[in-house]
């Protein structure tokens, strides 16, 4: 018979996302959710003790009995089982980490507890693609491509416009289009190539270089400007070597002053849990969200396209950034 303790650990066995804020590394994150997971699953009502017969002496005049002894039977808890003695149910928990975020980035951050972490390696292998805000400012180019850097060089900004920064990225993003044809390993003369490029699925095959799939600006004033990022195999650093490319191209430099992943795969900023939730009833929670929108997006897809039914559909949805500063302060 299963205890409440492990029929609630079968409850977490799932994907997750939350929302790791900047100036705190992942294994703070991953670390802070464990223990919190491990309290959520030994505070749950242990069974009661088990019982057994035992024969108890109990001494009584000799007019009752010969040789002054008399036996009871009695029913008592086996306190070798008690949980002061056992220690608590569950000792260990293993929460796996998806696409890793750096010290100095934020953002949706995907975990896994128990068999999730076969489902997190399934996930990845569908080429899913993630989406980042990056904010730069024009005039400074440090050694390290963010604003934190060792200043190398410092330029003028004046002569730039958002028409210029457009043709930029434009620039920037045919080119990737050009690599992500490159390794798909596809004929792109093929019907094949065709349906995969309606349903989204041209993508490389295996480990690439950083592709970025979609670039814009969404905010200018400089010498500050912010970009929507779509990309595959990509790293923070790189994407911070983007911001430093984008201003040299320019003729001027830019400096990366914050990298934030607003999605990634199918999780994006709305699901994800702020550090006041990560404890197990709203991980529990956030796993079974998860699968039921899995399950309906699956419906539709079956409905919409059989040959493409499994196909991981992703959302985009808006965020409202919760303040890091406070963030950091409470998981430290």
């Amino acid at each position: 018979m299963a205890t409440p303790a492990l029929r609630m650990f079968r409850r977490l066995e799932g994907l997750f996302c939350v929302y790791k804020p900047s100036g705190v590394h992942w294994k703070l994150v991953r670390d802070s959710i464990e223990t919190n997971l491990l309290k959520g699953l030994n505070s749950a009502p242990s069974q009661p003790l088990p019982q057994e017969v035992r024969f108890l002496v109990h001494p009584v005049s000799e007019t009752e009995a010969p040789k002054g002894l008399a036996l009871s039977a009695a029913s008592l808890p086996v306190l070798s089982k008690h949980p002061l003695v056992t220690g608590p149910e569950f000792q260990h928990i293993r929460v796996g980490v998806g696409h890793r975020l750096d010290a100095s980035s934020s953002g949706v951050l995907v975990l896994a507890v128990g068999n999730g972490n076969k489902a997190l390696n399934d996930l990845y292998g569908t080429r899913v693609t993630r989406g980042y805000t990056l904010e730069g400012e024009f005039g400074t180019a440090t050694d390290d491509f963010s604003h934190t850097g060792r200043v190398v060089e410092r330029s003028t900004y004046g002569h730039i416009t958002q028409d210029k920064l457009d043709r930029v990225l434009a620039m920037l993003e045919g080119a990737n289009q050009k690599a992500l044809l490159m390794y798909s390993n596809v004929d792109m003369r093929s019907q094949e190539a065709y349906e995969m490029a309606v349903h989204g699925l041209l993508g490389p095959d295996g480990k690439s270089q950083p592709i970025l799939t979609g670039l814009r600006c969404v905010h200018f004033q400089p010498p500050n400007f912010t970009l929507e990022v779509q990309c595959l195999n990509e790293t923070q650093k790189y994407l911070r070597k983007v911001v430093h490319e984008i201003g040299l191209e320019l003729r001027s430099t830019a400096a990366c002053k914050g990298v934030r992943r607003t999605r990634d795969g199918p999780f994006t900023l709305q699901d994800a849990l702020i550090h006041h939730h990560w404890n197990a009833s709203d991980v529990i929670q956030a796993i079974r969200q998860y699968h039921s929108k899995k399950n309906q997006k699956y419906s539709h897809t079956q409905i919409k396209d059989p040959a493409f039914q499994s196909t991981e559909e992703s959302t985009t949805t808006g965020y409202n950034e919760t303040s890091d500063k406070a963030a950091v302060g409470t998981i430290k």
